[in-house]
């Protein structure tokens, strides 16, 4: 973070350069940042037992609960509290409660011992559902809303093949690829190779492409987080408070319908990150690259990534707090 602060302010032509590789809305080395982070987790994934998460209706109709009806209301709640009196970034914030997250919650579950196979299943829905509904819901939550609190609404105007192009980029080609990969080299070499030459090879990706991500990110915007400090911190205490509420409940709900700790933690970041990278796109290709919808577009994961590792730490809390027998297990 204070890596990518540095270079985006007082080396601005190094976000110029990162700026001058993007396609659209895309910015490619952010987008294989990304991809590159969620491909070890998603090939250690077992696939052929991902059919439990579709049985288990208790989990599953948890997960849709938390992230269709609680997380957008949550986040739409918090936008009209906090950023009232700014219809743009109340938009900007709003945008990115609806997107439900597909991409880094794979990388935060890894971290904190979640179910692979759980977050997996979930992510997966959660595609078809944010495909199918996050056009309805961006209509409905920022531009029928706002006016029954007093609040200006706007109008958004998104494409269904714009959110799948989105869904395909950040959750197709690593998902592809870790199947492939998996059930390729399973045939090849066997299991017992895969699993102890060929993971513990790939798996520190993972980690070094999040660190790479965050230098992006941050360099991106660097030099405008430290011009408007204070509207960076008002968009940021909506989100901290989103952030851990979301992770809460979720962790909580998850334990009260019987999941176990990696159970319960798969639900909890799957609930509690967005798809800031369908937030941006949304943002920039409505209200244009310089809207403050865009800038809060940006300040979101900014503020995620330290907060979901914080959230990482607070799972391994809770597991030893309330999970105590499996841990001795």
């Amino acid at each position: 973070m204070v890596l990518g602060i540095s270079l985006g302010n007082f080396y601005p032509a190094s976000a110029l350069w990162i700026n001058s590789y993007s396609s659209g809305t895309t910015n490619i080395p952010l987008a294989v940042g990304l991809i590159l982070m969620m491909y070890p987790p998603l090939a250690k994934v077992r696939y052929e037992q991902v059919g439990k998460v579709f049985r288990n209706l208790k989990v599953l109709g948890t997960s849709l609960v938390l992230n269709w009806i609680i997380g957008p209301v949550l986040m739409f709640v918090l936008a009209l509290l906090f950023l009232n009196g700014y219809p743009e970034y109340m938009a900007g914030l709003i945008l990115i409660g609806l997107a439900r997250c597909i991409a880094m919650v794979v990388v935060w579950n890894e971290l904190a011992d979640g179910n692979r196979e759980y977050a997996a299943g979930l992510i997966a829905l959660n595609s078809i559902f944010q495909v199918l509904l996050y056009s309805l819901y961006a209509y409905v939550f920022i531009t029928v809303l706002p006016p029954l609190f007093g609040v200006t609404g706007l109008s958004v105007n998104i494409s269904i093949a714009e959110i799948a192009k989105s869904v395909a980029i950040y959750l197709g080609i690593p998902f592809l690829a870790g199947v492939l990969t998996r059930y390729g080299l399973i045939a090849l070499k066997g299991e017992n190779w895969f699993q102890n030459r060929f993971i513990p090879l790939v798996s520190p990706i993972t980690l070094m492409a999040l660190l790479f991500t965050i230098v992006v990110m941050f360099s991106l915007k660097g030099e405008m987080i430290l011009q408007l400090p204070m509207d960076v911190l008002r968009i940021a205490v909506p989100l901290l408070i989103y952030f851990a509420l979301m992770f809460m409940i979720s962790f909580f709900a998850g334990k009260r319908v019987g999941a176990d700790y990696s159970q319960s933690t798969a639900i909890a970041f799957t609930a509690a990150g967005n798809n800031f990278e369908l937030a941006i796109a949304v943002a920039i290709g409505v209200f244009g690259i310089n809207s403050g919808q865009a800038f809060v577009g940006v300040i979101g994961p900014l503020v995620e990534v330290p907060a979901l590792i914080a959230l990482v730490n607070l799972a391994f809390w809770f597991r030893k707090k309330y999970f105590v027998k499996e841990l001795a297990t």
